[in-house]
């Protein structure tokens, strides 16, 4: 009888995967030794393993490639990294490596273009697509980088008022993009995007306040689909109904020449994810080339906006189970050493799915259990219904240590749920590595101490304050 966890695994999904392996009963992630690191750095841990956003990069780079190929479509392809997935140092520069564009969303992403510029990781040959409702200092920030020369800037007009700023802050020749409202998923809420223009204000717009502007062209047209890339009526309808707009302003504008399809590519969100994403790409050049042919104008060049799948399947964070409770017959509470909350908070705020294993005890027969975290709020859990399945893990065993792996969670976690700072129940930021193409580990930051959540609090502050009143008597 297969009453092993490694059978459970063996007959649900198509397992070792490219990501994962099995040594010694303990799991190995791109051929990384968890247990070790779990031994060298403890737990909570959270990793990033660098190599796998370049990975991901030329995989993308080489299905649009194949599918230009293909479909015989004559623009070109570029692929941009969304910044607000993560903006950290170490991933933008590991990023930079494979010849590629930035999109920015507010203020201080163009404080970091501008250091990575001055640290010659990007230069003025790479796009930067501006991107988000503008604020003064973001209108600002985007006129510096105008004056200061660089030319393949490119704000993406999010509503009326932006322009006539952006003309007021620079007297530069510049290129702009306009971001289409589109319409949301039925389920939603709301029907249309509180970002962009309508469809149906597109042309309007761009005859009353672009084309007479000396110093404007109009050169991009940006799609966003806050689902993301995804094969179902509802996307393509959309990206018909884009195409209709594109291919009317492009007979009354001849400066206008891409199209930057947002809205990223789906992740691996549980072992048995599959997604055909050759098929998709040739698929929207397809439909792209049939509509522009049709209204005989030239193909847009693309753009594409990946964060989370840029990013995504590189992150990591393991915990230790420190004990099992038994609430009632049925329900066995596997409490982890630190919070679900604070550290994947998208799988308490939207019920994100994210990739599950024990690191270890492979070989150790299996039980059906929930997971919580350590704060005092009861939404603070991993459950069956953000893993699709039950969540079975080998049974519990006071004696034998039980380490659990979430991953592909380098996209937004840390963002969302705020790197340092202060946390739900003072639960500190775990410590923080990064791995090499060699598997050399970096340690990116420590535990969080609590003279640093006191000093965020002000206690320090307080208490140096109170000793120099007493020194001042």
């Amino acid at each position: 009888m297969n009453t092993r966890y490694v059978d459970l695994i063996e007959q649900s999904f198509y397992f070792p995967t490219e990501e994962f392996t099995m040594e010694d009963g303990n799991l190995q992630f791109h051929g990384i030794d968890l247990m070790k690191l779990i031994e060298e750095h403890g737990t909570p841990l959270k990793l990033t393993y660098l190599p796998k956003i370049s990975q991901n990069i030329q995989k993308a780079k080489s299905w649009f490639e194949t599918a230009r190929k293909n479909v015989g479509y004559k623009g070109k392809y570029n692929y941009c990294y969304c910044t607000k997935s993560s903006h950290f140092h170490h991933v933008l520069e590991e990023a930079l490596k494979n010849d590629i564009h930035i999109e920015t969303s507010s203020a201080y992403d163009i404080n970091i273009v501008e250091n990575l510029l001055e640290e010659g990781l990007l230069t003025t040959d790479n796009y930067v697509i501006c991107n988000g409702f503008k604020r003064a200092q973001y209108i600002e920030n985007i006129a510096r980088l105008l004056n200061n020369g660089h030319k393949k800037v490119i704000p993406i007009i999010d509503n009326y008022e932006e322009l006539p700023l952006l003309l007021e802050s620079t007297d530069k020749k510049f290129e702009v993009g306009i971001r289409i409202a589109s319409e949301e998923e039925p389920k939603f809420e709301f029907y249309t995007s509180r970002l962009g223009i309508g469809y149906k204000d597109i042309v309007p717009f761009y005859n009353n306040y672009i084309r007479d502007e000396k110093n404007v062209k109009l050169k991009m047209l940006h799609f966003f689909i806050n689902t993301g890339i995804k094969d179902n009526s509802y996307y393509w309808n959309e990206l018909n109904k884009c195409l209709q707009v594109y291919v009317k302003l492009r007979e009354i504008c001849p400066t206008l020449d891409s199209l930057n399809i947002g809205g990223g590519f789906p992740i691996k969100n549980s072992p048995g994810f599959q997604f055909d994403y050759a098929y998709m790409v040739e698929e929207i050049l397809n439909q792209i080339k049939i509509i522009c042919d049709d209204w005989e104008v030239p193909v847009p060049h693309i753009f594409t906006e990946f964060g989370s799948f840029t990013v995504g399947e590189s992150g990591a964070v393991i915990y230790k189970v420190l004990q099992q409770k038994k609430q009632n017959d049925r329900e066995s509470w596997n409490m982890i050493d630190s919070s679900f909350m604070t550290t994947l908070p998208d799988a308490w705020a939207i019920s994100k799915r994210f990739v599950m294993f024990p690191v270890n005890r492979w070989n150790d027969r299996y039980e059906r259990v929930l997971l919580g975290g350590l704060t005092c709020d009861s939404d603070d859990y991993y459950n069956s219904e953000q893993h699709v399945n039950a969540i079975y893990l080998p049974k519990f065993n006071p004696n034998k240590p039980l380490y659990v792996g979430f991953f592909n969670t380098g996209a937004y976690q840390d963002n969302i749920g705020g790197f340092g700072g202060i946390h739900h129940c003072l639960i500190p930021q775990p410590k923080y590595i990064l791995i090499d193409e060699n598997h050399e580990v970096e340690v990116f930051s420590e535990q969080q101490t609590h003279e640093e959540v006191l000093d965020i609090l002000g206690y320090n502050q307080y208490n140096k304050s109170k000793v120099n009143k007493q020194n001042k008597k």
